[in-house]
């Protein structure tokens, strides 16, 4: 598995998307921490292209965040056009 996720970094994330290290169920950090994720399969699935395994948590990640990312927009449109160009995805 790709560089392992500590609790500093999962902290600053939720800190800069979720207003507060310690509001771990705000729907934007949880974005922003399935974005960080995704990145870092990505490129691990980069260099090991057979890493199965690797390839469906990605994939569930993927879901999970769009399924996220549709619920935040049907809740808060301006916020969810502020988080995806504040995080860089595409939409």
């Amino acid at each position: 598995m790709p560089e392992y996720l500590g609790t500093e970094k999962i902290k600053e994330i939720f800190k800069e998307y979720g207003g507060s290290d310690k509001n771990t169920g705000s729907v934007e950090g949880q974005i922003a921490l399935f974005t960080f994720k995704i990145k870092m399969l990505s490129e691990h699935l980069k260099e090991n292209k057979k890493d199965h395994s690797c390839r469906r948590s990605l994939l569930k990640m993927v879901g999970k965040r769009r399924r996220l990312l549709n619920y935040l927009a049907k809740k808060d449109l301006e916020g969810y056009r502020a988080l995806i160009s504040k995080i860089g995805i595409r939409k």
